[in-house]
């Protein structure tokens, strides 16, 4: 293999950086030319495609975001969006393609497999919700400004005695949720892997308030509902005086933290090694801090869980 390609695609994640920057360096290392396409799938039917050197990804490893820039593409989920796709990759001499970003950007790398090119799959998106690696590009960082904001609010919950309901990210996932909810220690985390018990919520609430307890922070995942309502019930059913914070899209932006950055140039360099060898429609991932690579199609149809043992210890820490 000569010619490989690389590729962001979906929502950006902090990190995502650090893996192109691996990339091209370890594709160069080994005397393999790459090609950045820009805009994910989008730029790649549009030919935006322009061969990257190794000062192309001089002193981005800091920086959040994508130097590639990210789109969604619906035209290429059709057939004659991926034939297109080819074209510009046959046009450009392109031999192998590594895509990062989530699980659609997975099903794009499939496609093209299928059709004869080979594609690895670099798992990128804040949400943690990828099976087959115990963490994702980018889930680190948001996890820590989730938890500095977090911060933040308990002291102004503290100085006006009230309750917190804190919306975030996570899509259907409730991994960030879970982790800012048990490392901040809220007193209750709602999280679509698990029934919501509302009477529960209220009784915690509740028994905080008659021992004295002066605020409470509650955390919702963004695949439970909207956090203004949930606070609304809340206030109707204990009348406490209750404020609804949604953190949003702070949490994909910013430098990417130190794990992030060793865990994307892992991963990166991972997904060139496999692609030299000649191995396609694979997914590079990381379990119990060892490099791992998984079928694409199985990752597709594995349904991503949450660590049940965290939200029990929550539980018990919060009573």
């Amino acid at each position: 293999m000569k010619k490989i390609g690389v590729l962001t695609s979906g929502g950006d994640a902090p990190g995502m950086n650090a893996a192109i920057r691996a990339v091209v360096r370890k594709a160069i290392f080994n005397g393999v030319e790459v090609y950045g396409i820009q805009h994910g799938y989008q730029g790649l039917l549009d030919g935006t495609i322009e061969k990257m050197e190794l000062g192309s990804v001089g002193d981005i490893i800091q920086r959040g975001g994508t130097k590639l820039y990210s789109a969604r593409c619906e035209e290429f989920k059709t057939e004659e969006g991926q034939q297109k796709g080819i074209k510009q990759l046959q046009k450009h001499g392109i031999e192998g393609l590594i895509a990062i970003g989530g699980d659609g950007t997975f099903m794009g790398a499939k496609k093209l497999t299928e059709k004869g090119y080979p594609c690895i799959g670099v798992p990128g998106t804040i949400d943690n919700d990828i099976p087959g690696t115990d963490f994702t590009i980018g889930f680190d960082t948001a996890l820590n400004t989730i938890i500095d904001a977090i911060d933040k609010i308990r002291d102004t919950a503290t100085s006006h005695e009230r309750t917190y309901v804190i919306e975030v990210m996570g899509r259907d996932a409730g991994d960030l949720a879970l982790w800012a909810g048990l490392a901040d220690g809220a007193e209750s985390i709602l999280i679509p892997e698990v029934k919501d018990d509302f009477g529960e919520v209220i009784d915690r609430l509740k028994r905080g308030h008659e021992r004295g307890k002066k605020h409470s922070i509650i955390i919702l995942a963004e695949g439970m509902g909207s956090g203004f309502d949930y606070g609304k019930k809340i206030k109707e059913a204990t009348d406490l005086e209750t404020r609804v914070t949604v953190l949003g899209h702070t949490q994909r932006g910013g430098s990417p933290s130190a794990s992030d950055r060793v865990l994307a140039s892992r991963l990166g360099s991972y997904a060139v090694d496999l692609l030299i060898a000649g191995k396609a429609g694979r997914m590079v991932g990381i379990e119990k801090n060892e490099l791992v690579d998984h079928d694409i199609v199985e990752i597709l149809n594995t349904k991503h869980s949450v660590d049940l043992n965290l939200y029990h210890l929550s539980n018990e820490l919060s009573i």
